[in-house]
């Protein structure tokens, strides 16, 4: 992993013309890695790799626009799907200290403040792609639409299969049947059906929240949606600290 990180930062100081650093581009690359996997500070990392602590986030930041750059886009992740594919949506909440911005980041079902991101995963879990980060308040079913997940599942005739969060989407999306005290059998039998389909979906998000850095985010709401694309380029490396 670190040697793709590397090859992508050689090409990016080439591009800007800047092929002389305080650090060389593996360096560089562990650097950021060490921050993604271990949370550690700025103040820490500059410590480690004997750089300041500006230097350390300017090559934290350099990377992560790079690495994110080949996260791909919703048409782009939709593409290739066959004849009979579903997939599998889901919102979660990215933990974040940042609460200056009040209310908006505040999400009233996890008690805590954060931002809102969106999957699309294949049946087995494998996450396809990851929306950009929203304020925690914002609804799974308000978020799927503003990411036009839903009209491009549609688009393509995808079964969606997903949450009762997102009841009332319509198109191809199918939600649980609401829960009464007097359900038919059949509904029930439905619910545990689409629940058994749907449960490999957390397996996306497990592998996006085993970056420490996402458990709970220091840095700018601004940046938390470069960080969920940059690592989503980097699981099928292997990286394991």
């Amino acid at each position: 992993m670190a040697e793709h990180a590397s090859w992508l930062i050689c090409a990016q100081r080439r591009e800007l013309n800047s092929p002389w650093r305080r650090l060389g581009c593996f360096k560089q690359a562990l650097l950021t890695l060490a921050h993604l996997q271990k949370n550690e500070t700025f103040t820490q990392l500059a410590a480690g790799f004997g750089v300041s602590n500006t230097t350390a986030w300017r090559y934290v930041d350099e990377t992560l626009d790079a690495l994110a750059a080949w996260a791909p886009d919703l048409h782009e992740a939709l593409t290739g799907l066959g004849e009979g594919d579903h997939v599998i949506v889901d919102g979660t909440l990215i933990p974040t200290d940042r609460i200056a911005a009040g209310e908006p980041y505040y999400s009233m079902k996890h008690r805590r403040y954060g931002m809102n991101v969106q999957v699309i995963a294949r049946p087995d879990g494998t996450p396809l792609w990851f929306s950009c980060a929203t304020p925690g308040r914002t609804h799974e079913l308000t978020a799927a639409r503003a990411h036009s997940v839903v009209q491009a599942c549609l688009t393509r005739q995808i079964p969606v299969l997903a949450d009762r969060a997102y009841q009332g989407a319509g198109a191809t999306v199918r939600t649980p049947y609401k829960n009464h005290r007097e359900q038919p059998e059949h509904y029930q039998q439905f619910n545990r059906d689409h629940a058994r389909l749907r449960a490999p979906g957390e397996r996306a998000f497990a592998q996006l929240k085993s970056w420490r850095v996402l458990h709970r985010a220091r840095c700018s709401t601004r940046r938390i949606s470069t960080i969920v694309q940059a690592v989503h380029t980097l699981p099928t490396c292997g990286y394991s600290g």
